[in-house]
């Protein structure tokens, strides 16, 4: 059973590694799941990078770990603290000294929860502070890992830098002499000046060391003497001292820190990782040979930027950090909420100027305190006026509100004027007042009635209907707006329907447009740009809408006419269009588009032929083009003919592409212009093809939203589905349409001799001498014709039948289309007859589904029963 527990432990530590790169997936861990050994390690990780074992618990709530899941946490480090959990941990630990794999699996789990830490190491840079330490003002400034206070060594000599023992003094002798001294000083602080001797300038700032240099050396240099030298002396350090600073009192790592001899009361600190929760901010003080010689404020260094109070420290001096003396805590909409440390005399403003102000969401007329009495809370409120007298105490909190979400003086406007929105309520403002501010009324807007919508007292909304046109001129009184009043205008167009006219049939644009006033026929044709080729001038109809009409009548047909410029009968003239019309452009009756056949193969002329009648037959077509070369087959023509799935050209499609193909060979090329009237002839196709694609488009999203193809679809499916019982039928633009052409030739406008149709092609081959083998058969091939084989000759040819043939449904398509399949009679099979171009199909049986071992048991079950049941029935008789 253990083994059995450490397998699923085991896959459940897998999945707690895959998703701990994650730094989100840590709301997913249950501490339950986790070892002790995993805890433990965990422990030893955060002190290594000096998080204390206490802490865990906070960084693992601030990363997102559910609270539940956080205390338990903290049990389980304080009971691994304490040793409740050591027999426990032993017990682990000598489960996996006696079992290698045990042992694996609690590294894994190590080695998991290792990465999960420093994922959240890493995406924190203050992760080893508390939230307490985080709220403290100034704290993470010493925290801060992108921050270096290390001294500055690029710096011009300090004038006030005092020499000390191992300094490295150069000394630049220039003008008339010319000399360097690289001199140390010795822990005596002195310097040896070769020729000199020893100068003492040890304890002296490098301004007097300076003076006294160069007096040592005008007993070499006589230049450096006098009102007017020729000889000039630079004194500057080279390599610096080293010297020892103690850090002592609230701090994170006091001690004795080696620092350079630049270093300042800052550099001390951030080495000392500055103070501690308990450290003052305020109060850092420098004593040097047992006196206070400064203290220094970090608040004017994080504030203001100053650098007045940061000593230049010096060997041996002491750095002492106080203890807080008052700090209070700032809460709210201000820049930097948190906890403050104040000086005694420092007031509310000083602590608003620290937390950088207010936001904008804050209430700034009054802050409330929570303060100790000794004894007890006590809450005051703090006016605004008593901001700069008021002052703070130890442990005070102080909650900044935030402003109301409501609007002192806000009145809105909407609807049909020319500057809707929000507007300054001010003392007796008006309805008409409003209505001016917000640029006035716009010429739709309904003004025998405004809404006026107000807010009650209790929040409940009010409805004033006003007689908007009465108000304004002066007829009614106006009325005086209240705080939140919404006044709404509506236009006209808002309370009835859009008015439109509609326009179907033969015009370049149809659709549905603008309704106008005094709109006549002409000038929706001219909007829908112009007729059709096709179109009729001469009946044209409108159907109109009736209103209140009991008798059943649905519309007013009107019937007008229209001459091609436009210009209606002065009868039609006096129609106008009304809103909501429909105009129907019908097609002239007389109106034909020229249809094209095609004749290919042996002919004299095989191309395209335009049909000149109705009734034209393929004998005419015939002798358009030449009638039959000598090479020609006349068996094997055949006539191609469109089906009902031939994806046509609409008439637009057509129209479009004939457009574009004169757009194409306008241009002149060879760097000659077009002309003017080329140039002008070019704009007007492109818009035209610009109005004919938009009209497809319009055309394909109706189709589309209508399903006007559904009909079509299902006709395809239902062909597709069917099964003649030896092969599926095909779908095809095209179908070939068996004829007889040697007795068309012979007996032109008989029942052999086809009207033709658009689209149709008449094929002439070529003498045939082949015959083709398709279908089950074992090598389906191509033989040369011979009319002394038949049937089975040519199938033996093509190797047999295969196993899967369906012998007597094999069939023959002949070189002009016509089909024959084999028959039978009193069992013998009779096969077509064979000729040149013909190809033998063999069909394949069709696919028998085998009875599956369950249906044969219901069947033996069922006969059984049966079997049972007769035999009760033989006895009981």
């Amino acid at each position: 059973m253990r083994i059995y527990l450490i397998i699923i432990f085991s896959i459940f530590i897998c999945n707690v590694a895959a998703y701990a790169q994650s730094l989100q997936d840590i709301q997913n861990i249950k501490v339950d799941n986790l070892s002790d050994a995993q805890i433990e390690q965990l422990i030893r990780r955060a002190e290594q990078q000096g998080v204390s074992a206490q802490q865990i618990p906070q960084m693992a709530q601030e990363r997102g770990m559910p609270q539940q899941e956080v205390a338990k946490l903290n049990q389980r480090i304080q009971e691994l603290r304490s040793g409740r959990r050591g027999h426990q941990s032993q017990q682990q630990r000598n489960d996996s000294q006696t079992n290698e794999r045990e042992g694996r699996r609690v590294q894994g789990e190590v080695d998991d929860f290792q990465v999960m830490f420093d994922s959240l190491r890493r995406s924190d840079p203050y992760y080893d502070l508390t939230p307490r330490q985080k709220k403290i003002f100034g704290y993470t400034l010493f925290h801060n890992r992108e921050l270096n206070f290390n001294p500055n060594m690029n710096i011009p000599t300090p004038l006030n830098y005092v020499v000390g023992a191992n300094d490295q003094l150069i000394i630049d002798v220039y003008g008339a002499s010319q000399q360097t001294y690289e001199l140390q000083v010795n822990p005596e602080g002195r310097i040896f000046i070769p020729n000199v001797g020893p100068v003492p300038v040890g304890g002296l700032t490098i301004e007097a060391a300076t003076s006294r240099i160069q007096s040592s050396l005008s007993n070499i240099y006589s230049g450096l003497r006098g009102a007017n030298p020729n000889t000039f002396l630079q004194l500057r350090l080279g390599d610096i001292r080293t010297i020892q600073v103690s850090m002592v009192g609230e701090l994170r790592k006091p001690g004795t820190y080696t620092l350079p001899s630049f270093a300042s009361v800052f550099n001390a600190l951030f080495a000392a990782g500055g103070p501690n929760e308990n450290g003052s901010f305020r109060h850092v003080q420098v004593y040097r040979d047992s006196k206070l010689v400064g203290e220094v404020d970090i608040y004017d260094f994080i504030v203001r930027g100053g650098q007045q109070t940061n000593l230049m420290l010096r060997d041996n001096d002491v750095v002492i950090v106080q203890p807080i003396r008052a700090r209070v805590e700032i809460d709210g909409p201000v820049r930097r909420p948190g906890l403050f440390e104040l000086k005694q005399n420092e007031t509310i403003e000083d602590l608003i100027q620290y937390a950088g102000g207010f936001s904008d969401r804050a209430f700034q007329n009054r802050i409330t305190v929570r303060r100790s009495t000794g004894a007890a809370l006590k809450v005051d409120d703090i006016g605004q006026d008593f901001y700069a007298t008021f002052n703070p105490q130890d442990g005070d909190v102080f909650k900044v509100g935030e402003i109301l979400e409501r609007y002192e003086n806000r009145v809105q406007v909407s609807g049909a004027v020319y500057r809707p929105g929000e507007f300054a309520l001010t003392e007796g403002l008006t309805i008409s007042e409003l209505i001016e501010k917000a640029g006035g009324l716009r010429g739709d807007a309904f003004t025998n009635r405004a809404t006026l919508y107000r807010t009650k007292l209790n929040f409940e909304q009010e409805i004033i209907s006003i007689d908007l046109e009465h108000v304004l001129d002066g007829t009614i009184g106006d009325i005086t707006l209240n705080r939140e009043d919404i006044l709404n205008i509506a236009s006209i167009y808002d309370i009835k329907e859009e008015y439109y006219i509609q326009v179907s049939g033969e015009v370049n644009r149809t659709g549905v447009y603008q309704f106008a006033e005094n709109m006549t026929v002409g000038d929706l044709i001219v909007k829908s740009r112009g007729f059709k080729e096709s179109a009729t001038n001469s009946f044209i109809e409108i159907a109109r809408r009736v209103k209140n009409e009991p008798s059943g009548k649905i519309a007013e047909i009107i019937t007008i006419e229209i001459d091609p410029e436009l210009q209606l009968r002065p009868d039609d003239a006096q129609i106008f269009l009304m809103p909501f019309d429909h105009v129907f452009i019908r097609k002239s009756p007389g109106f034909q588009r020229e249809k094209m056949v095609n004749v290919e193969g042996e002919v004299f002329y095989p191309g395209d032929f335009a049909l000149g009648n109705a009734d034209e037959r393929i004998s005419d077509i015939l002798v358009r083009a030449g009638g039959l070369n000598q090479f020609a087959y006349p068996k094997g023509a055949t006539l191609i003919r469109r089906t009902e799935f031939y994806q046509q050209l609409q008439e637009e499609e057509r129209k479009l592409k004939n457009l574009r193909s004169l757009l194409d060979h306008i241009d002149r090329g060879d760097n000659v212009e077009n002309s003017e009237t080329e140039v002008e002839l070019q704009k007007r196709i492109e818009r035209r093809i610009k109005v004919l694609s938009e009209e497809l488009e319009k055309q394909e999203e109706r189709r589309n939203t209508s399903g006007g193809d559904e009909l079509l679809e299902d006709r395809f499916a239902a062909l597709a589905g069917a099964d003649t019982g030896s092969v599926k039928l095909t779908l095809r633009e095209t179908e070939l349409i068996g004829i007889e052409l040697e007795k068309i030739i012979q007996n032109p406008g008989s029942k052999f001799d086809l009207i033709l149709q658009e689209g149709d092609i008449l094929s002439i081959p070529k003498q045939l001498q082949t015959v083709r083998m398709r279908g089950e058969v074992l090598y389906p091939t191509t033989a040369r014709y011979d009319d002394s084989r038949g049937f089975r000759n040519y199938i033996s040819r093509a190797g047999g039948y295969t196993e899967d043939s369906r012998r007597s449904r094999s069939y023959v398509v002949y070189a002009n289309g016509d089909v024959q399949r084999t028959k039978s009679f009193l069992g013998i099979k009779l096969h077509p007859k064979i000729e040149p171009g013909a190809e033998i199909i063999v069909p394949e049986k069709p696919q028998r589904q085998a009875i599956p071992p369950q249906v044969w048991v219901t069947i033996g079950t069922s006969l059984a029963t049966m079997a049972l049941i007769v035999s009760q029935i033989i006895n009981s008789n």
